[in-house]
This record gives structure tokens, sequence and C-alpha cells, in this order.
């Protein structure tokens, strides 16, 4: 059996694929940028074949972001802005139509990663928002892997 590999250039929430035609969608934290997670899941779903698999990792909150966070160009910039809670992503997931959809790996999000960034650190300096309570908001946040299948 011979393994082919396409890549093909389009928007997440609309894939240029044809129904059914696809054994396999992956994702590496690219649904966070998309203001529309029910349609990226959607798509995904319609691409897929009977039998089909999804495996995504993504950022994901295990309570909200203050509002200077979420709308912060470093927030977006570093996934964290265009992250939801937990319950919602899953339950797009599974509203999509995926059956066996299971958190395979779940892990803290070090928001250090942002603090090398000019931006981030331009916003800590301007909210002045103290290292205990970044420590706190960072706890909000994990990277998840979820996989789930089209039946």
């Amino acid at each position: 059996m011979e393994t082919r590999l396409l890549f093909r250039l389009g928007e997440i929430e609309n894939l240029p694929v044809a129904d059914n035609t696809v054994d396999i969608v992956i994702s590496n934290c690219v649904i966070n940028l998309s203001t529309d997670k029910k349609r990226v899941f959607t798509e995904a779903f319609r691409v897929l074949k009977p039998g089909g698999r999804l495996m995504v990792s993504d950022i994901v909150l295990l309570q909200e972001l203050p509002q200077f966070i979420k709308n912060s160009v470093a927030g977006y910039v570093g996934c964290i802005s265009g992250a939801i809670l937990k319950q919602k992503y899953l339950q797009a997931v599974k509203q999509a139509g995926f059956q066996e959809v299971k958190v395979v790996d779940e892990t803290s999000f070090p928001v250090e990663l942002m603090l090398n960034d000019s931006e981030a650190q331009a916003l800590i300096k301007k909210t002045k928002i103290t290292p205990e309570k970044l420590k706190e908001i960072g706890t909000r946040v994990v990277s998840i892997k979820v996989k789930g299948k089209k039946p």
C-alpha cells in the first residue's frame, strides 16, 4: 500500500478538500488563531472519511483570562488570547460529530515563554502586573492533545 502525503494551502475554516476524502486531520496550535473554532471542527469532520481520525494539539483555558491579556497582541501571538475554555473546546469537537473524543495529554503552558517576547514585556510593564499575578494567570492555561474519530 502506497502512502501519500498531500498538503494544500487553504483556510482552516474552509478546507480546500472534497467531502469524505481525508484519512487524518492534524493541527498544532493553529485552531487557537481561528475565531470560529466550531467551524474548524465541522470542516475537519466534513473532509474526513468514515473512520478518519482527528489529532490536534492546542492551548485551552481552565479559567478565563483577564481582558488585558485577551486584547493584547502578545497574547494572540502566543496563542493565549485566542484560547477558549477546555470544556467549550471539547464540546465543539463533539458537536461537530466526532466520537471517542479524548484528551491524550495535558501539560501546563509555561507563561515564561512569553516573557522573552518584547511585546509581552511591554504589556507587563504597562499593566504593572506582579510576578505573583502572572504566575497565577499562568495556571489557567494548558496545552492539550485531543483525538477523535469520525464514525
